[in-house]
C-alpha cells in the first residue's frame, strides 16, 4: 500500500518585533492557518538603476546599478467557519491580521513597530521571508443568523524587512536565522525540519544553530532560530 502524502496547509505566523534594532522576529504571537491553499501569489522584487545624462562624446547615457528594493508578495487568505457558525474563529482570525498595521504592545512606549511576519507554505522557500504587512482588504462573504462572520476573504501585501548580511548570525556564526520557532509539546527538531526545509534528516542543522546537545530533550516554549534553506545548502 503506497504511503499517503500529506496536504500541507499555508500559515501566516505573526511574531513580536525584536526588541531594540535587531533584525530577528520576536515571539510567536499567533499562527492563522488558511483552510485553503493560495491559488496564487505574487512576488515582485525590483532594482534601482541611475541614468546620467549622455554628455557630447557618448551615444548614450551612463548607468549605475544602485541595488535591489525590497521583495513583495500579494496573497489572499480564505478563511470558512460555517461548518461551526457559532465560533468566532474567522472574526478573530481577520482582527489578528489587521492588528497587524498597529504598533505591537511589546514595542511601548520606546520604539513603536507593528508585529512582524512570516508566510510558511511548506517547502516553498521562494516566498518565505520576514515580513511587515503593508496593507490588508478583508471581504466578509457569509454570517451566521446572530450576525457573526463565518467566511472571508482576506487580501494581504507583506513587504521584506531588510535582514542581516549572510554570515552574521550571532548563534551560529555562520548561517543566516529566517525565522524562530517556538516550540510546543510534540515538536521535535526533524519534525521542524522536515516542515522547514522537506527533509528530516536536516534536523541537526537546527540543533548546531542552536547549540542543542540532547535532541531528545526540548522545552516547549523555547525559542529556536530556523537558519535560511539556501545557507543550509551552500
Amino acid at each position: 500500500m503506497a504511503g499517503r502524502t500529506s496536504h500541507v496547509r499555508a500559515t501566516l505566523s505573526i511574531h513580536n518585533p525584536p526588541a531594540g534594532a535587531g533584525t530577528r522576529p520576536g515571539g510567536l504571537m499567533r499562527r492563522v492557518k488558511f483552510q485553503f491553499n493560495p491559488a496564487q501569489l505574487e512576488l515582485t522584487k525590483s532594482a534601482n538603476w541611475q541614468y546620467t545624462p549622455a554628455v557630447a562624446t557618448r551615444a548614450a547615457a551612463k548607468v549605475e546599478f544602485l541595488g535591489t528594493n525590497q521583495q513583495t508578495l500579494e496573497l489572499e487568505m480564505f478563511l470558512d467557519s460555517s461548518d461551526r457558525p457559532g465560533r468566532p474563529k474567522v472574526r478573530k482570525d481577520v482582527e489578528a491580521v489587521l492588528a497587524c498595521l498597529r504598533p505591537a504592545p511589546s514595542s511601548l512606549p520606546d520604539r513603536a513597530s507593528p508585529p512582524w511576519v512570516i508566510f510558511e507554505w511548506g517547502g516553498f522557500t521562494t516566498v518565505r521571508f520576514v515580513a511587515y504587512v503593508r496593507q490588508v482588504s478583508a471581504s466578509y462573504t457569509l454570517f451566521s443568523s446572530t450576525g457573526e462572520p463565518v467566511r472571508a476573504v482576506c487580501r494581504l501585501s507583506l513587504e521584506e524587512i531588510p535582514r542581516d548580511t549572510p554570515g552574521q548570525n550571532p548563534t551560529s556564526g555562520a548561517l543566516t536565522a529566517r525565522s524562530v520557532h517556538t516550540l510546543v509539546a510534540g515538536d521535535t527538531l526533524a519534525s521542524l525540519a522536515w516542515r522547514e526545509y522537506g527533509d528530516a534528516t536536516a534536523w541537526r542543522v537546527i540543533a548546531e544553530a542552536n547549540e542543542i546537545d540532547d535532541p531528545m530533550r526540548l522545552v516547549p516554549g523555547r525559542e529556536l532560530l530556523l537558519p535560511a534553506a539556501e545557507e543550509m545548502r551552500a
